[in-house]
């Protein structure tokens, strides 16, 4: 017996002699709690089934179904699970529903007899626009969905997520973000809820609620959440994937950690994935601060830390601060890092290195008892399968597509609307341009649904965006100059022009690590020749509405000056046609509000709206000082009013909350949505504060010449902040209280906090 089988047999012998009345299939018996069931089988395991439960890989082209049917598993994967493994990324995401239900099923079962210990693995999926996955329900990405700031309906989206998800055999996902976006340069955007940090928190809250089925849909109907990417990946330097962050410390506990705080106490989500990036010259995968003292220790973490993609051998071979893969992986262990994802050069080499580092195996029980113990919140011991007859029947259904549309509707942000230009009414038309890249054959059938028969509709591509080619490349002047013209002779002969502009999937993406692939880009102005469409378009006297469709936030100075009506819908689900056909016709009042602060131009940048106020006491030469729409901006087809805006007392101690209310008046002539929101600003501090910071949010619903009170309660959390000891504390002195439809509002009252 050589000394790696004595190490290990000494663990399950040392694990059978601290278990009182210990019976070797406790772990079976489902009386018993998860924490108790995962520690009988951890003390059970050998060091190699230790570390398989410590890895992830990606199902790529190892894993399928043949012609037959059966399953075909190749000789690389049947090497990753001959142990066990924790998890499988995208198990049968290239199949339909039943199929890939099929698939997952067969792929546990032969998971489950190839180990001692019959231990499932689990299945990992990502979750931009919904499962991502062949057959699933296309939903909008999360940073449109957070512009409904409808915290429930985003709760209800993710519980139908969490739904389709399980039901075809999926059990995580590597999702959502929690990041904070503030730099628009960064190609990966749309995949965040937005600048804002009290925003942000909600919609993860509700995102994690959901898809978790709170918590108590997990064994059964629902999946887990891997909330991402822990802490300030979007924070990057120059809004580059894989740069590094820098941000003092203070603004990292005040504004960075609180959506990942929430996720973790209030949803309890059941992963953490770290960053790509590091922290002031800390790799996020080596930082114990991080990983550990705060997120297992001070927050209470039970659940488990994947690393990104490779990350553990990255901080070898790209951070540079392990000089050895071996030393990675015992920096990464160290930190508090439970799961290798993808890494062949992490925590793989853990067997080889415990025969002379065996306080390493203390570190190794840690990571795999919290992987055990989410598999056994899961379910996967007792109900590793799935009905695969109810795959098809529960996925993609009437109710789970209304929703998808419900959440269009209410993400769709009117920008401009000028001299009423929107709704267009259906009988004031007989001929209609649908114009623009992001224009196709769906939209005019959209439209056209919204027509009285006898309106006739045309299309013209009027330039391109990108070409259909690997690398995003750009259509020139000359190659556009044609499809211009063919655009501008079929303005002259419409009535209106609808002009479909903005981005596509490869002018905003994720820039891969391991591909020459970009997706962050140096300039904010819409790419090609979309401003000189649409100036040659105006040229015509015909009013033109701009539809804007994009993944990141877009410098869009000339079409607020140019076009007659600006509506933003970013990334929509696969409803979005209709629901851009109802907001343009006036089936539905918009109601969306920016989750991020548009600016003038990238020389603005930072533009986020919760700067210090010095940072505003200058600007630059020959440009304006302010953004281009400011962040919480959305206007209505009606109008609203707010007044009566009154404190429950002008003088209050600290500890005590503060209560807040406001009127709001539907004064137009059509029912409408408005969100309501609150801002705080701290006046003085010891330590310079943001010029304000949103604290509240509610989304109303008024008829025409209807009144609601809003209340809201400012409590003491909302007051504090991380002082010059790096402590949290609250502060005597004048509060200022902003309320209204924007971060701009200027109405606002004030109290005065004593000791």
């Amino acid at each position: 017996m050589n000394l790696k089988s004595i190490i290990g047999l000494l663990i399950v012998l040392l694990g059978l002699g601290a278990c009182n009345n210990f019976h070797p299939n406790d772990y079976r018996n489902s009386n018993l709690s998860d924490a108790q069931r995962a520690e009988n089988l951890l003390s059970q395991l050998n060091l190699q089934e230790k570390i398989s439960q410590m890895r992830i890989f990606h199902s790529g082209n190892r894993i399928h179904l043949n012609k037959e049917g059966e399953l075909d598993v190749n000789d690389e994967a049947k090497e990753y699970i001959e142990n066990g493994i924790a998890g499988i990324k995208n198990a049968g995401t290239a199949y339909e529903p039943k199929q890939g239900a099929i698939l997952c099923n067969k792929l546990q079962k032969y998971i489950i007899e190839h180990n001692r210990f019959g231990i499932p693995a689990m299945f990992i999926i990502e979750c931009y626009n919904g499962v991502e996955a062949k057959g699933n329900t296309h939903f909008s990405r999360p940073l449109t969905m957070a512009s409904s700031f409808n915290t429930e309906l985003v709760k209800q989206l993710w519980d139908a997520l969490g739904r389709e998800a399980r039901i075809r055999g999926l059990h995580m996902c590597h999702s959502p973000e929690a990041d904070l976006v503030r730099d628009p340069r960064f190609g990966r955007m749309t995949e965040t809820f937005g600048e804002d940090p009290y925003l942000t928190s909600r919609m993860v809250v509700s995102a994690v609620k959901g898809v978790q089925g709170h918590n108590l849909g997990l064994k059964s109907t629902h999946i887990g959440a891997v909330t991402k990417h822990f802490a300030g990946y979007a924070q990057v330097q120059g809004g580059k994937n894989f740069a590094s962050m820098q941000m003092s410390p203070r603004s990292f506990v005040d504004e960075i950690l609180p959506p990942f705080k929430a996720a973790v106490k209030e949803a309890k989500t059941l992963g953490i994935m770290a960053s790509h990036a590091d922290i002031n010259g800390v790799a996020s995968h080596a930082n114990r601060k991080l990983l550990t003292d705060t997120l297992k220790n001070y927050w209470g973490f039970d659940g488990y830390v994947v690393s990104d993609a490779t990350d553990i051998e990255r901080l070898h071979h790209f951070m540079k601060v392990a000089e050895s893969f071996e030393a990675a992986a015992e920096m990464a262990l160290k930190a508090g890092m439970d799961i290798d994802l993808y890494g062949n050069d992490g925590y793989a080499l853990l067997e080889n290195m415990v025969e002379d580092k065996p306080e390493l195996l203390e570190l190794i029980d840690d990571a795999v008892r919290r992987v055990l113990l989410t598999k056994f919140k899961l379910g996967l011991f007792d109900n590793p399968y799935v009905d695969v007859s109810l795959a098809l029947q529960k996925t993609r259904t009437k109710e789970t597509l209304d929703l998808a549309l419900e959440v269009d509707l209410e993400s769709i942000i009117l920008l401009k609307n000028e001299n009423r230009t929107l709704p267009m009414h259906p009988k004031a038309y007989k001929h209609i341009a649908v114009i623009g890249p992001n224009a196709d054959k769906e939209n005019i059938t959209a439209i056209k649904n919204q027509l009285p028969e006898g309106v006739k509709v045309s299309y013209a591509k009027g330039c391109g965006i990108s070409k259909p080619v690997r690398m995003p490349t750009l259509y020139s002047l000359e190659e556009d100059k044609p499809l211009i013209k063919e655009a501008v002779q079929l303005a002259k002969k419409a009535d209106v022009v609808l002009l479909f502009v903005g981005g596509d999937h490869k002018t905003a993406k994720e820039a891969y690590f391991v591909s020459d692939e970009y997706g962050d880009r140096a300039e904010l102005n819409p790419v090609g020749q979309q401003n000189l469409l649409l100036e040659e378009l105006k040229k015509t006297g015909k009013k033109v509405v701009v539809i804007l469709e994009h993944r990141r936030t877009l410098s869009i100075v000339d079409m607020a000056e140019k076009a007659d009506a600006i509506i933003d819908c970013w990334d929509l689900s696969e409803r979005g046609k209709e629901a851009i056909a109802k907001i343009l016709f006036g089936e539905v009042n918009p109601s969306g509000k920016l989750t991020v602060t548009v600016p003038q131009s990238v020389g603005q940048l930072p533009a986020y709206y919760y700067q210090k106020h010095i940072n505003y006491k200058k600007g630059y030469l020959f440009a304006k000082n302010q953004p281009l729409f400011p962040f919480g901006f959305g206007l209505s087809y009606t109008q609203f009013r707010y007044s009566n805006l009154s404190i429950s007392d002008t003088i209050v101690g600290i500890g005590d909350s503060v209560q807040v209310s406001v009127d709001i008046t539907n004064v137009g002539d059509v029912a409408g949505k408005e969100v309501c929101q609150i801002y705080l600003q701290d006046e003085y501090a010891t330590v310079l504060q943001p010029i304000r910071a949103l604290k509240g949010f509610e989304k109303v619903t008024l008829k025409p010449g209807e009144t609601q009170t809003i209340k809201f309660n400012l409590t003491p959390d909302n007051m504090s902040f991380t002082g010059i000891d790096m402590q949290q504390k609250i502060e005597a002195g004048r509060f200022n209280v902003f309320v209204g439809g924007s971060s701009d509002t200027d109405q606002m009252l004030s109290y005065n906090l004593r000791e």
